[in-house]
């Protein structure tokens, strides 16, 4: 495997991590009403508690859940965001061992003080297996349910959630519990139970929280933003970065921009894990691993997946051109993203990105991104679904990987039983968990120790 001789200096190597995304049915529109399941499977516990001993067996790091508190609009297909992600984990949690959770929950239309004495709790219950997900929602449905005051502008949603992170950092942080066997004196003081005294434009805040240190110091913090603002924010405040890239180079940059907005908040280079999202596609051949594909995206053949492809970039772009042949090349100026979108602004720069790279037709460009334009498409054999997700990690562009699969629990299953052997046996993947914390697998530092360094 080469590495075009521009790019940056491969990150420091450590072990491929893994997370399966848990989402209502699975993340094809056609899973919920699949033949031979239940439609209603994604309002059952049981389904994603199975989801989570699926992904256990196979050593996966975490599960993943996203978040909508509004309902869909959509009622072709089953809703995806049902059950609240902290209520759905301490469930799972009680029930299935070692398994970390992606948990993902809104800077928006949260208070700081409660959202994190929730997390700090369900981490401290569960040993130390929460990744907090902060997401600043951009879904005007969203904001209609919190507030009659509309949805903040960008700039808005993000200076709030940079607050909302201070703010929530401090609490986890503000109570050190004795770690003698007993203590000699009074249980906590003014020194180990810290008054943080927050007083910002959006949160007032006094603490101390009365939850304690827990045992990662405090959950992992993600975050998905791609836009310049979303990277200066990654900068400062994320350890992991879920983020949708479609090109090595697109993610060798990314990473690289990430590492330099972490060095100006004054963070070491490589303080941040990069864990792009991918869509996996699997068949016993190549042939089968397509058809596969277009069954799953609602259409005939191939025909019908570039003619589905094409009109769902006339409706979201808006410079794209009425008549595109499938087997012309395509420009990145028709996937300039807009201000005022309301998807994504990353799932539109990985297009424009992975466009401007590569220069493919749509006739290639539908089998490397999800419909209308998401996550990285992997479709093959488990052995090509493994080189491929080897690629990126063994030339330093990613940490790893959140894996979608079009249907729940069959493709998961499969995944695991076929796709996490050859990892294994090509030695980027553990045969076990090698650390109780999602910090110790995704090789974080413990941020008490990163706080006494600052200090020093």
């Amino acid at each position: 495997m080469s590495t075009a001789t521009d790019t940056p200096p491969a990150r420091p190597q450590r072990r491929m991590t893994l997370a399966a995304s848990i989402v209502g049915a699975g993340a094809s529109e056609k899973a919920w009403n699949w033949p031979g399941t239940r439609w209603n499977r994604f309002a059952d516990f049981e389904h994603y508690r199975r989801s989570a001993e699926i992904a256990r067996s196979g050593n996966l790091d975490a599960v993943f859940v996203s978040d909508h508190p509004a309902l869909q609009r959509d009622a072709r297909r089953g809703p995806g965001h049902l059950f609240d992600p902290i209520v759905l984990f301490s469930a799972i949690a009680a029930a299935v061992p070692d398994i970390g959770f992606v948990l993902t929950a809104s800077t928006s239309y949260n208070s700081p003080y409660n959202l994190a004495r929730r997390l700090a709790s369900l981490d401290s219950i569960s040993g130390g297996r929460v990744i907090f997900n902060a997401v600043a929602n951009f879904n005007p449905d969203i904001a209609a349910n919190f507030t009659a005051d509309g949805l903040l502008d960008r700039e808005d949603r993000y200076r709030k959630a940079d607050e909302f992170l201070e703010v929530v950092k401090k609490l986890w942080l503000s109570w050190d519990t004795p770690e003698c066997p007993e203590p000699a004196g009074p249980l906590w003081d003014e020194t180990t139970a810290r008054v943080i005294d927050h007083h910002g434009e959006f949160f007032d805040v006094r603490g101390p929280l009365n939850v304690p240190i827990g045992p990662q110091g405090h959950p992992v913090i993600s975050q998905a933003g791609a836009s310049d603002r979303g990277i200066d924010f990654a900068g400062k405040h994320a350890e992991i970065v879920y983020a949708a890239l479609l090109d090595k180079q697109a993610a060798v940059d990314f990473g690289a921009r990430l590492d330099a907005a972490a060095r100006g908040h004054g963070r070491p280079a490589d303080s941040i894990r990069l864990f792009p999202g991918v869509n996996i596609y699997l068949g016993d051949t190549h042939a089968e691993a397509l058809r596969r594909h277009e069954v799953f995206s609602g259409a005939s053949g191939e025909d019908d997946l570039i003619a589905n492809f094409l009109r769902q970039q006339r409706t979201l772009n808006p410079a794209f051109p009425d008549h595109v042949d499938a087997d012309t090349v395509l420009k990145a100026d028709w996937f300039e993203p807009t201000e005022d979108q309301t998807r994504p602004i990353g799932f539109s720069r990985a297009l424009q990105d992975l466009v401007r790279l590569e220069e493919p037709t749509a006739r290639t460009l539908v089998r490397r991104v999800g419909g209308a334009g998401g996550h990285r498409l992997i479709v093959g054999t488990p052995r090509e679904v493994a080189d491929a997700l080897i690629d990126w990690w063994a030339d330093g562009a990613v940490s790893g990987y959140n894996a979608h699969f079009p249907l729940l629990h069959d493709d998961l299953e499969r995944f695991v039983t076929q796709v996490v052997p050859i990892l294994q046996a090509e030695g980027v993947f553990p045969t076990g968990y090698d650390a109780p914390t999602i910090r110790g697998r995704f090789g974080l530092p413990e941020p008490r120790t990163t706080r006494a360094e600052e200090a020093a």
